[in-house]
């Protein structure tokens, strides 16, 4: 019986495994090592890690949690959990072992979905992106596009062209915008291209040109798409955990899920008084070990008969 499973072995999961290691708790990461950001190049917005590619931060994680005997890393697909008692969860593998713990972290992420854009998939995280803090600066003086017609579309080129001064929001079919959109594109000087996207010219991974329903082509190096996200894993909702309608889990600021002795850390997981998850590497991190250290005291409180501090902050 391990103190507490993770299940999910990104930024997330090897930060609370690492927590949880050095307070001496028994500690099973599970992971299929198929992270959300394997496809960019680098991971940026992460102190002293700036420019490192995701798969060494990985590799580096597991590095340093081997110097501590009570963390255990296995690379496994996790096919159902059921809860066996009050204090206990059984963690079944797709090869039919079967781990048992008595707190569950989940920290197995979101995947994006890609617009229906030809040949966007080889260009995901090289050079089409979502996030300016992410990747924003690597396209700085270039010539960039956001693709739709939202306000939040809207906003995001508003926002890159602090970046570059050659930005054009393709507005998908979209010919009219509300008065106060069509100021701020005008103020920040952002073009619009009103055709229906249908796909993109490149080489490899790098974008050459984006290509319309009408018109000519668009000749661009970056670009920024918006995604549909899911969850990863369909654990949360096995669990019964609540869940937003944007697919996020929802959890208070400690990490805490709705079902008792279950919590989640990283993108898969908001807070209600978050717009939206945030997809950042280091905020990950951070709430991995926020959770991590509620689980090490949620397990004092119970081992000594202790009021647990955080007993009513639960979602």
């Amino acid at each position: 019986m391990f103190d507490a499973i993770v299940i999910g072995g990104g930024p997330a999961g090897l930060s609370a495994a690492l927590c949880l290691g050095r307070t001496h708790r028994s500690t099973l990461v599970l992971d299929t090592e198929d992270g959300r950001n394997a496809p960019a190049q680098n991971v940026h917005n992460f102190f002293t890690q700036d420019g490192t590619p995701p798969t060494e931060i990985r590799r580096i994680g597991a590095e340093q949690l081997g110097h501590y005997p009570s963390v255990r890393l296995q690379v496994a697909e996790v096919s159902r959990v059921e809860r066996e008692a009050p204090e206990a969860f059984a963690v079944v593998l797709a090869d039919g072992q079967v781990e048992h713990g008595r707190r569950l972290l989940l920290a197995t992420g979101l995947a994006d979905d890609l617009p229906a854009i030809e040949g966007i998939g080889p260009l995901w995280g090289r050079s089409a992106f979502h996030c300016p803090y992410c990747h924003g600066y690597e396209v700085s003086g270039s010539p960039i596009a956001v693709v739709g017609s939202t306000p939040d579309r809207v906003r995001l080129a508003v926002h890159l062209s602090r970046f570059t001064d050659d930005i054009v929001l393709c507005a998908d079919g979209e010919t009219e915008f509300p008065e106060p959109l069509t100021a701020a594109l005008g103020k920040a000087g952002v073009e619009i291209r009103t055709e229906r996207v249908t796909a993109v010219r490149a080489d490899g991974p790098q974008l050459r040109a984006i290509q319309f329903e009408t018109g000519p082509e668009l000749e661009r190096s970056g670009m920024f798409i918006k995604t549909g996200l899911r969850q990863r894993s369909p654990i949360a909702a096995q669990l019964g955990c609540a869940i937003f309608p944007d697919n996020a889990v929802e959890v208070n600021e400690f990490g805490q899920t709705s079902v008792p002795g279950v919590y989640a850390a990283g993108d898969m997981a908001r807070r209600s008084t978050v717009p939206m998850p945030v997809s950042a590497v280091v905020v990950a991190a951070a709430s991995g070990t926020v959770a991590a250290g509620i689980i090490d005291q949620d397990l004092l409180s119970v081992e000594y008969g202790l009021p647990n501090p955080f007993a009513n902050a639960r979602s």
